[in-house]
């Protein structure tokens, strides 16, 4: 896979058709989850089958959905996404999959490529009118203690629906390779007993991070390449029998470390850009 080139960065007047392309697509994207949630979404849980199944139904609406934003994206100029070993993400079913999060359409880019896949949501998406229906019919999971938290990731697992965490916690910071690894993706694998699939989301620009606001369209075009790594079994782990603290401990700084040589060179070049 050849690597993302970097692409002219756009000034003046050059910058506004990318800017109101790119702001649109956000609000094609949220009027079309409140469309979606008010017509589709509804008829497909009144449609027969088993609950699994109509959350199936759903999560395969929603991939659907994320697919088309992210055409629009890359119609718009803001993105250009290009995969490698995608066939390990077509054939998981029932791991966790953790990636590095750079942008803020990780999640969006990462649901546009599997049909079978949930993540865990902040509550404030259950509250938001556009993306509520969206985010209950397919089976996400709102992020409402630890307890439950793990208790709803076990349930969603064995139904072999994949889960996607950020063990970041939220976007990587500007100068930064990646943020501190939280213990959140560890603790889940590890007692879940399920395997983690890791997904290096590599830049070659900075543009829609934490410190900029949804509207900063980027104004030179984020080539991302996601990169899908060999799975990682739960039970290498386990076998240690050193206790299931200091084994998420461990299974953190492993994950940590991975992402920090993957992304160690690309982060010099994004610096140069």
């Amino acid at each position: 896979m050849a690597k993302a080139k970097a692409t002219k960065r756009l000034t003046g007047i050059a910058y506004i058709p990318r800017w109101l392309g790119g702001v649109s697509c956000y609000i094609v994207f949220g009027l079309g989850g409140l469309f979606i949630s008010l017509t589709l979404l509804p008829l497909l849980r009144l449609w027969p089958g088993t609950p699994q199944a109509k959350v199936a139904r759903a999560q395969r609406t929603v991939h659907r959905m994320f697919r088309g934003f992210v055409g629009m994206l890359t119609w718009a100029g803001v993105i250009q996404v290009r995969t490698q070993h995608l066939e390990r993400l077509a054939t998981a079913k029932g791991k966790v999959i953790i990636a590095n999060h750079p942008t803020l359409v990780d999640v969006v880019v990462l649901i546009s490529l599997m049909p079978n896949v949930g993540c865990i949501v902040k509550q404030g998406l259950w509250r938001n009118p556009f993306m509520r229906g969206v985010v209950s019919s397919a089976g996400y999971i709102p992020n409402r203690g630890a307890d439950l938290l793990l208790s709803d990731c076990k349930g969603v697992l064995a139904q072999g629906t994949n889960l996607i965490i950020f063990p970041e916690g939220t976007r990587t910071h500007i100068n930064a390779v990646i943020n501190d690894f939280a213990r959140g993706a560890a603790n889940i694998a590890l007692r879940t007993q399920t395997d983690l699939i890791p997904v290096v989301l590599r830049t070659n620009a900075v543009g829609l991070t934490k410190q900029q606001p949804w509207y900063e369209i980027p104004r030179q075009t984020i080539g991302m390449n996601v990169e899908v790594g060999e799975t990682i079994e739960h039970i290498r782990y386990h076998s240690q029998s050193d206790g299931e603290a200091k084994m998420a401990r461990q299974l953190t700084r492993d994950l940590e470390n991975y992402y920090k040589q993957q992304l160690d060179t690309n982060y010099e070049l994004t610096k140069q850009n």
